[in-house]
């Protein structure tokens, strides 16, 4: 699995938003850009599906921008990257079959593999929150090991 260019600037929105909660008000998109370096037009797209996915909300007019739907740490990166990219898997490739009744030499297995890798790493996305990505990014918390 690769996470999508989307994925990693809607993650980066998101972060800039949880790192900024303590002002007052809504967060414009010129800000955001401007602090993670994001093109304005694209960060536009990609905080419309997070608000459509229940992560941000938005407010119209003088004293607009966006803000956190819910607290950071009831954020995931899952959700963050589910709600731009879609289901989060190693690729596409259908469900193995659990009678053996595969249609080429091997497929089954691979098919199995594949699903349970994709599983290991929704639930690595799933275990780190948003409030844990502010902590690091903060220096309050440790970055995670490198495997």
């Amino acid at each position: 699995m690769k996470v999508s260019t989307r994925g990693d600037y809607a993650s980066r929105a998101l972060l800039s938003l949880a790192l900024h909660a303590d002002t007052d008000g809504p967060t414009t998109v010129r800000d955001i850009a401007d602090r993670t370096g994001l093109p304005q037009p694209y960060l536009e797209q990609i905080l419309l599906a997070l608000k459509g996915a229940g992560l941000v909300r938005s407010k119209r007019g003088v004293g607009g921008g966006y803000i956190l739907a819910r607290p950071p740490d009831q954020i995931t990166l899952a959700e963050i990257i589910r709600a731009v990219d879609g289901p989060i898997a190693l690729g596409d490739f259908g469900q193995p079959h659990t009678d053996g009744a595969c249609d080429h030499e091997g497929q089954c297995v691979l098919l199995s593999i594949w699903h349970t890798v994709g599983a290991q790493i929704r639930k690595q996305l799933e275990e780190w929150t948003l409030a844990d990505v502010t902590g690091m990014a903060r220096g309050d918390q440790p970055w995670p090991e490198p495997a």
